[in-house]
């Protein structure tokens, strides 16, 4: 019996483990163990989410809540030794390019153990980004790298360390979409700055609306950059609403130097299945997350991205994202062509067919 630990570090690492959890439990020759760095009151996971995602909560949590990148790495190498004390495993597969996720892949290879690295191979090709260093790291440390799409899993290839395997199975957040999309529901919105005129039942019309997602750091903070993107957004989308679920610390950012607007409706966080409702429903998605790009790609929506490169190329290349990066007047351009209909022509990029966690399991088991 093959003793497999999976190690989150974010909510979102809970989005693409769920399927697997699923994948290995009618696996007769395997058992899981699904660990969280952060604490058990983490306020990014909200109470609905393991029921959404249809997952056991984690088995243990190892109580990590610092925000220093360093910090986070020393604490959970030290925690998650103690708990392989505690808790032997047989391989230890690792989520995406965190700084948690880099330190227990470290204590897994220090401990002799098999590693596998979902989502291998993604690269910015900027070593200024923490992240990159932590992938570098991770799938060089790899047994087993398992990619997402092609342009990923040349990268692994060319990459990997001797005695590693590189498999590209696919995008396992694909796994989660085409198992809830049956499941979504329709959000009610909590408004968190005053919005006029509008209501849940104005708002929610299907392609009546556009989507605002942001979560990066740099890119809140820097005020005067943020106001340029948001006039023109405001511009460029005219009458149609723009719904932004936000996290206190993007819509206080906001706040601070945007006056309410008839057509900003900013919400507080909705659950797993409530956003992915609204996104699936969006006219477009203006967002600066990797992963509400691949939804969209999934979805047929229009996408922007805040972002001058993806580590997922196939979202361009086959998918209905496009790059803008942080230019007001390439967003103003980009918007105007969404808010008319007349984006590109889209498809599904290869094996996001819902079979990833499968074929992970398959793998990691004969």
């Amino acid at each position: 019996m093959k003793r497999i630990c999976i190690v989150a570090g974010a909510r979102p690492n809970f989005v693409k483990v769920a399927p697997l959890i699923r994948a290995i439990s009618k696996n007769q020759s395997a058992t899981c163990q699904l660990v969280y760095a952060g604490c058990e009151d983490d306020p990014t996971l909200e109470p609905s989410l393991f029921d959404d995602l249809q997952m056991p909560r984690p088995d243990a949590f190892l109580g990590v809540s610092s925000t220093s990148l360093n910090e986070i790495t020393s604490h959970v190498m030290a925690r998650f030794d103690a708990y392989l004390d505690r808790q032997p495993a047989d391989v230890v597969i690792v989520v995406d390019d965190l700084a948690s996720t880099m330190a227990a892949a470290i204590v897994s290879k220090k401990r002799g153990l098999q590693l596998a690295h979902l989502v291998a191979g993604t690269r910015s090709f900027d070593m200024h980004m923490p992240k990159e260093v932590n992938r570098l790291v991770i799938d060089a440390l790899s047994d087993y790298l398992f990619t997402a799409g092609i342009r990923s899993n040349s990268v692994a290839t060319r990459e990997q360390a001797e005695g590693s395997g590189t498999y590209m199975v696919g995008n396992i957040l694909m796994d989660t979409l085409r198992f809830n999309h049956q499941r979504l529901v329709k959000p009610v919105l909590t408004p968190v700055l005053p919005s006029e005129h509008w209501t849940d039942e104005d708002l929610l019309q299907p392609s009546g609306y556009l989507v605002l997602t942001l979560n990066r750091k740099a890119l809140l903070a820097d005020e005067q950059k943020l106001k340029q993107l948001l006039i023109a957004m405001l511009d460029s989308a005219g009458s149609t609403p723009i719904i932004a679920p936000l996290r206190a610390s993007a819509s206080q950012a906001i706040a601070s130097f945007m006056p309410p607007s008839p057509t900003l409706f900013i919400t507080a966080p909705l659950s797993y299945l409530q956003f992915g409702w609204l996104t699936a429903h969006a006219r477009g998605i203006i967002t600066d997350s990797g992963n509400v790009a691949e939804e969209a790609t999934f979805n047929g929506v229009p996408c922007i991205t805040l972002n001058s490169y993806t580590e997922h190329q196939e979202t361009i290349t086959v998918g209905s994202n496009v790059l803008v990066g942080e230019d007001p007047q390439c967003l103003s351009e980009e918007m105007k062509k969404m808010v008319a209909g007349q984006w590109k022509k889209c498809a599904l990029p290869d094996r996001w067919d819902g079979r990833t966690a499968e074929r992970i399991v398959q793998i990691l088991t004969t």
